[in-house]
């Protein structure tokens, strides 16, 4: 793909990364921070530093500085090109933080920790999911997680998971209480979920496989009655030796049951095969993403 036709789109995704961390610092700033609430990565640990020290260490300073030598390490072993948008998210939330810590000065949810901990939340699952859907980064534990992954084989999602749990975890040692583990947790699943809902979950689609000697009806009643296209592939049955049609259809998931319907009405006998896709690009689907 030519170079000059990838560049039309830079500028989208840095300007989608810098909306998504803007949002991603009022949630933290305006509502989780004031509940006293640890999250997970490496905000979650600058927020302990700032508790811990009564605010004489503000986060963004211990967030940009771990940062930096997360990212000298980085460099090294991954390279400049893996690491440019994850630079310029460091750089930029740090600057953001810092401006929501000057004018945020009040809780924006008060004597309400836990709801103000949810909203929050969702605000940073939003603004990271944001962040995520344009191959951007935040850094800290990600950039940890990238480096160990390189030498030994953890999964990614679990990797980020035990950092996180052990992260919030620590709480218990500034505040001695166990209440802040619970809210912690609490807003990591909720965060977990809207990053899930903003990358994933409203592209969720059903692949559906369909063998049935009734192929040519199906196929048609797909087209003309719940008007979606369908592929005809042929197939053999491996234990009969007889040649076979099998019917691929790749429809909405809020279709599939209006298609089993169908399907049954056709034959009874059909088999059927559901699987879940993330996303569906092209025509009467999704527009691909850029």
């Amino acid at each position: 793909m030519p170079k000059r036709y990838l560049k039309d789109f830079y500028w989208k995704d840095y300007a989608l990364i810098f909306l998504g961390l803007t949002i991603y610092a009022i949630g933290l700033i305006g509502f989780i921070k004031p509940g006293g609430i640890v999250t997970g990565g490496l905000t979650g640990i600058a927020l302990l530093v700032e508790y811990a020290t009564n605010s004489r260490i503000p986060l963004q300073y211990t967030y940009f500085l771990v940062n930096c030598v997360l990212l000298f390490a980085a460099l090294k072993l991954l390279g400049l090109k893996f690491m440019v948008k994850t630079i310029y998210g460091v750089i930029v939330l740090t600057f953001l933080l810092t401006i929501c810590q000057t004018y945020i000065t009040e809780p924006l949810v008060k004597n309400e920790p836990l709801l103000s901990g949810v909203i929050g939340g969702m605000m940073c699952g939003v603004g990271i999911g944001l962040v995520f859907s344009s191959n951007g980064s935040t850094g800290g534990t990600d950039i940890a997680i990238a480096i160990i992954n390189k030498y030994k084989n953890i999964a990614f999602g679990r990797g980020m998971l035990l950092f996180d749990s052990f992260i919030i975890s620590c709480s218990f040692f500034v505040f001695h209480n166990y209440h802040t583990i619970i809210y912690g947790l609490i807003v990591m699943g909720v965060m977990t979920y809207c990053i899930d809902m903003v990358i994933n979950g409203f592209r969720q689609s059903v692949q559906i496989f369909i063998f049935s000697e009734k192929y040519e009806t199906i196929a048609n009643a797909i087209n003309t009655e719940l008007h979606r296209g369908c592929t005809v592939l042929d197939g053999t049955g491996w234990y009969s030796k007889k040649p076979s049609k099998v019917i691929i259809v790749l429809a909405k998931r809020t279709e599939a049951i209006e298609m089993f319907r169908l399907i049954k009405s056709i034959d009874e006998r059909a088999f059927i095969s559901q699987s879940t896709v993330r996303g569906v690009y092209g025509e009467g689907f999704d527009k691909i993403r850029t």
